[in-house]
């Protein structure tokens, strides 16, 4: 065992310049021994004389007696050792046989009576600081959300409703329903369709990069709020931008480089199946096609989570988009699964969360819309009127206030916690907090490792 502040040995020795002829409390009553006496010093060419005449000729048996400290008195009990410094109240009577003590008290309690295992961490802000659980972890994000709502609720709030309000006015002013209409037609042409397809493809593509824009601000301002959060700090909104804007560009940056590594992945499976239906052999071809999707679905995944903790490691180190990427993969390496597990159980909660608020609205807007809630079941396909992206809108406004924080709560948390584990960041965080005394004797540390 290594020593360290705060701990010492149990049962020291006595100190090596201690001569055997001292009598007193310092002589410790353990160590069995002759002494000589005080009253009869060594003469001058003479060597020293054996026990004096008060001392019995007939000696306790070797294992039950100690020295003597002073007079003796017959029939008395020696006195027990004085207790060890820094180890409690030991009861007296030493161990007895198998381990136990004199006093009855088991073997493997303890030294002394005021033990009862580590501290808890220190929490100066919303998760204690040491590695965290899968229910910390999601607390953590909740908790920032209830504690400083102000600020997450202000940061979700205006980018949800600037994101849906250029949506809204996107569809209702630009997409026309007369281009996907052939979806719903069974008569339709081919070239219809494949025109429908096209221009549905286009229009989702557009509202995914709007959505993509205003979730990439929402995820960096509230990268800063949850950061400051596990400091116990609060920020406001023109702070959190003020701290988070010189990273935003890289921050688009990382999820375009993200987007075009899934693409790419995806267009590399299916490839094969594509030129073996341009071949001419369709079958084979469409199931080459499906195997080479699937399996480059399962790549895409891999390396989803394994840079999953790219974008808090740009915001909160300052890194560049390779760094950040750099970065991920060695967090993550070694606990795939428990990241994904954890990023996975988050996203359903907040979609499921999410839902219970985004379905009525829909429902809602497609029975004041002009096919009606009948029209609307029976196609799956909501009328682009005002009155049903107005009313829809509001609920994924609702929704995105819930599923911003969570998700991004989450992977900042779930990146402290990894740093936690492999650089002891909870030093740092600590530091940072004003926590006094946590080091090498913090909570949850262990004593000479």
């Amino acid at each position: 065992m290594n020593d360290t502040p705060g701990w010492a040995s149990p049962g020291s020795a006595p100190s090596d310049g201690q001569k055997p002829d001292q009598s007193g409390p310092a002589e410790p009553t353990d160590r069995p021994g002759p002494e000589e006496p005080a009253d009869q010093p060594a003469q001058p060419g003479q060597t020293p004389q054996g026990p004096g005449p008060q001392w019995s000729k007939e000696q306790p048996p070797p294992a039950q007696w100690s020295a003597p400290s002073g007079p003796s008195v017959p029939g008395q009990a020696p006195p027990p050792p004085p207790p060890g410094p820094g180890w409690g109240n030991q009861p007296p009577g030493g161990y007895g046989p198998a381990g136990q003590r004199g006093s009855g008290t088991p073997a493997g309690h303890g030294w002394g009576s005021g033990w009862g295992g580590p501290p808890p961490a220190a929490k100066p802000g919303v998760i204690p600081l040491r590695p965290l659980g899968v229910g910390e972890i999601l607390d953590g994000a909740v908790s920032t959300m209830r504690t400083y709502w102000r600020t997450v609720l202000g940061i979700s709030l205006t980018v949800a409703v600037l994101t849906e309000v250029i949506v809204v006015l996107f569809q209702g002013l630009v997409l026309d329903d007369s281009s996907t209409e052939a979806l719903n037609d069974p008569s339709a042409t081919l070239s219809e369709l494949s025109r429908a397809m096209g221009d549905a493809l286009l229009n989702s593509s557009v509202v995914f990069v709007i959505s993509l824009v205003g979730t990439v601000i929402a995820t960096a301002l509230l990268t800063t709020v949850t950061s400051r959060a596990v400091l116990g700090t609060s920020v406001t909104i023109g702070e959190a931008w003020r701290d988070a804007r010189p990273q935003v560009l890289k921050l688009f940056g990382l999820i375009c480089v993200l987007l075009l590594i899934t693409v790419g992945v995806v267009t590399v499976g299916a490839l094969p199946g594509l030129l073996v239906t341009v071949a001419g052999n369709d079958s084979a071809g469409v199931a080459l096609t499906v195997l080479g999707i699937i399996g480059a679905g399962i790549v895409a995944l891999w390396l989803a989570i394994r840079f999953s903790l790219a974008s808090p490691a740009l915001m909160l180190e300052k890194q560049g988009i390779k760094k950040a990427m750099s970065r991920s993969a060695k967090l993550v390496q070694g606990t795939w699964w428990r990241i994904f597990g954890i990023q996975l159980l988050a996203t359903l909660i907040a979609n499921v969360v999410a839902s219970i608020i985004v379905i009525p609205f829909t429902l809602l807007a497609a029975a004041l819309s002009g096919d009606g809630l009948t029209g609307w079941l029976n196609t799956g396909v909501g009328s682009l009127g005002w009155t049903f992206l107005i009313i829809s809108g509001i609920g994924s406004v609702i929704g995105s206030m819930i599923t911003f924080p969570i998700t991004a709560g989450v992977t900042v948390l779930l990146y402290i916690d990894q740093r936690i584990r492999r650089e002891a960041l909870d030093l740092e965080l600590a530091r940072a907090a004003g926590v006094q005394g946590y080091g090498s004797t913090a909570p949850g540390a262990t004593p000479g490792s």
